[in-house]
């Protein structure tokens, strides 16, 4: 999910600190003993139609929410963990969480609004009550570790949004306390250790220059797909993928910038396929987690890529790294088509993480056997295509002209002789 920040964001941040946005303490418990713990503001921005046109309305996370313990849960073998939270008449804001034995994350946020709750939503043309599920929104930590993020962090669910500030929160608790150790946001600066002083002098070393890491070579182009539950394909995708981030370096004490190519031998798919969207999981081990979202637009009958999430444990970043953002519009194709594209591209996803791609072809919807249909090409791969032929449309040209001139010199110096 996309994670952006505005000016409406940084306003409800200030709020927070002004205290008109309530922070709330949420707990989950089994027994005596707490599992997940969330010390957080929220408030939520949706968009609702009227019986002459739409309307947006802003509301914030009560401080009088209680957490909805039928609903709530640490857990099992076969479930997740949940926090769900319940405020005004029929509102819920809940949070999922899995793990990969290393890190834990958000894996589903929902929302759930009552549109006969008259004081949020006025003149509403309907009173149900709507639920709105976002995955992989991109918040997680270390095991044993309090995610922290005190920036405001605006996440899209559905037509909705939800802006997290100021949170701390962990699951998979070992105590009934959370963490000291922090896993602090990516959007969150980090302060760096101060230069030793003697004798009463202190010395500022200049920051080093960041070296940019050599690239890894061209990634090997990988094969992954999705099943249906009863086993067939629903999603296709050929890709060789390299990622580009910057993160804390522990070790040298400040931000590094690392290129990864992802190893299709090492790395495993997984995903979903609806009506109108459909996500590809690749996960490289316990180390990286990328998410891929696409969605379908049923009346253009076209789709895209919406989103890109991506999870990530360096070992000497100070933090688990997570990037997400679920607004993009890039591999753009019609449905029953495949979108192919054997240039590199450059997927931009948020300042501090972009993809390339190479020789990429994907197929998202309406997969029907285990092959792509007939694939739409990139504008990229257009472009090389003409570029043979427009110079050869050149060097065509320049014959003709040098031929044209050749003649027209030729039948000149026959015309200055007389015939005898």
């Amino acid at each position: 999910m996309r994670v952006y920040y505005s000016s409406a964001a940084l306003i409800i941040a200030w709020l927070a600190v002004l205290g008109c946005i309530q922070a709330v303490t949420l707990e989950v418990k089994e027994g005596n003993s707490t599992c997940i713990k969330a010390e957080l503001s929220a408030s939520f921005s949706v968009t609702y139609n009227t019986s002459s046109s739409t309307r947006t309305v802003q509301f914030p996370l009560p401080d009088s929410t209680t957490v909805d313990t039928a609903s709530s849960s640490c857990g099992t073998e076969d479930s997740s963990p949940w926090l769900v939270a319940v405020f005004g008449p029929g509102h819920a804001l809940g949070l999922s969480f899995s793990t990969n034995g290393s890190l834990y994350s958000v894996a589903n946020l929902t929302l759930q609004y009552n549109l006969s709750d008259t004081s949020t939503f006025p003149d509403a043309n309907s009173s149900g009550v709507i639920t709105l599920v976002s995955a992989s929104v991109g918040i997680s930590a270390t095991l044993n570790t309090t995610y922290h993020c005190v920036s405001p962090s605006t996440f899209a669910v559905g037509g909705a949004t939800v802006t997290f500030s100021d949170m701390r929160l962990e699951a998979y608790m070992p105590g009934n306390e959370l963490s000291p150790t922090e896993s602090i946001c990516m959007a969150d600066p980090t302060s760096s250790t101060a230069p030793p002083t003697t004798a009463g002098t202190t010395t500022t070393a200049a920051p080093a220059p960041t070296p940019i890491p050599t690239p890894p070579g061209t990634p090997e182009r990988g094969t992954y797909f999705v099943n249906k539950g009863n086993g067939t394909q629903c999603l296709l995708a050929q890709m060789g993928l390299q990622l580009n981030f910057t993160y804390f370096s522990r070790s040298q004490n400040k931000t590094v910038q690392e290129i990864l190519n992802l190893t299709p031998n090492l790395t495993t798919s997984s995903g979903s396929c609806e009506a109108s969207s459909a996500s590809l999981v690749l996960t490289q081990g316990q180390i990286t987690t990328l998410n891929f979202t696409f969605t379908l637009n049923s009346t253009s009958k076209k789709y895209h890529l919406s989103g890109i999430t991506l999870l990530a444990d360096m070992a000497d970043a100070t933090a688990p790294i997570s990037a997400s953002n679920s607004s993009l519009d890039y591999l753009r194709s019609t449905l029953g088509r495949s979108y192919m594209c054997n240039a590199e591209q450059t997927l931009a996803v948020v300042p501090s993480f972009s993809l390339n791609t190479f020789r990429l072809q994907v197929q998202p919807f309406q997969v029907t056997t285990d092959q792509f249909d007939t694939a739409e090409e990139c504008q990229m791969d257009q472009d090389l295509m003409l570029i043979p032929i427009i110079v050869g449309a050149a060097l065509a040209g320049l014959v003709l002209i040098v031929l044209i001139a050749y003649l027209i010199g030729r039948k000149r110096s026959h015309a200055g002789y007389q015939t005898i």
